[in-house]
C-alpha cells in the first residue's frame, strides 16, 4: 500500500507562499548584486531600485500574512525519528529566518526613507508607499543612512547564508535520511511524483 503522506504535508497556503517568498529573494538577492556591482545607466538603475523596493515591500507583507497562517495553522511535526539537538536546530532555523524575513525589508524599508535623495517609493510603478515618518523628517540622514546601509546588505548575507543552509538541510532529509520532511513542503504533484518510486519497492516487496 502506498504510504499516506497527508500527515506530514504542509497546507497549499502555507506551500505556496513558502515557494513564492523563496522565488522572491532569490530575485532580490540577484537584484541587489546587480544594483551594487553592475554598471547601469541611471534610468535602468533606477527602475531597478524601485522593483527591488516593490519586492522588498511585497515580501514584508507576505511574511505576515505566513506568520498570521503559521500561528492559526499547525504545521506537520518534525519526524520522529530526529534527534533533540536536531530538533532543536530545526526550530531555531526557522525562528532565525522569520526574524529576518521582516528585518531585512524592514531595514530597506528605513534605509529608503532616510536617503538623502528623498526619492518616493512607487510600488509597481502604481502605488506610492509612505516613507517611514521619523525617519524621512530627520535633519542630518547622512550618517543614518551609511549604517542601515550596512545593516541591510549584511542582513541580505546574512539571509542568502540561512535560507543555503535551509535547502541544505531539506535535501539532506529528502537523500541521506529519507524521510518526508522535504516532501512535505512540495506541490502534492510534484510530492507523489517523488515518493512513487518508494510505493512501487514497497509494493514489489511484498
Amino acid at each position: 500500500m502506498p504510504i499516506d503522506r497527508s500527515s506530514v504535508r504542509y497546507t497549499m497556503v502555507a506551500i505556496i507562499l513558502h515557494w513564492v517568498m523563496a522565488l522572491g529573494i532569490g530575485l532580490l538577492a540577484v537584484m541587489g548584486w546587480v544594483m551594487v556591482h553592475a554598471k547601469l545607466d541611471p534610468p535602468q538603475l533606477f527602475q531597478l531600485y524601485q522593483l527591488h523596493k516593490s519586492i522588498g515591500i511585497t515580501l514584508l507583507l507576505a511574511a505576515v500574512f505566513r506568520l498570521v497562517w503559521r500561528l492559526t495553522h499547525r504545521p506537520p511535526p518534525l519526524p520522529e525519528t530526529m534527534p533533540p539537538l536536531e530538533r532543536a536546530a530545526a526550530k531555531g532555523g526557522h525562528l532565525l529566518l522569520y526574524l529576518f524575513l521582516f528585518g531585512l525589508p524592514l531595514t530597506g524599508w528605513a534605509l529608503v526613507s532616510s536617503s538623502v535623495f528623498n526619492i518616493p517609493t512607487v510600488l509597481y510603478g502604481v502605488i506610492s508607499w509612505p516613507d517611514l515618518p521619523f525617519l524621512s523628517t530627520l535633519a542630518d540622514k547622512a550618517p543614518v543612512e551609511a549604517v542601515l546601509k550596512l545593516m541591510h546588505a549584511y542582513g541580505a548575507y546574512a539571509l542568502i547564508a540561512l535560507v543555503g543552509l535551509h535547502a541544505a538541510a531539506a535535501l539532506r532529509h529528502h537523500f541521506i535520511v529519507k524521510d518526508d520532511v522535504l516532501l512535505g513542503m512540495l506541490p502534492s504533484l510534484v510530492a507523489r511524483r517523488r515518493s512513487a518510486p518508494e510505493s512501487t519497492q514497497l509494493e514489489e516487496s511484498k
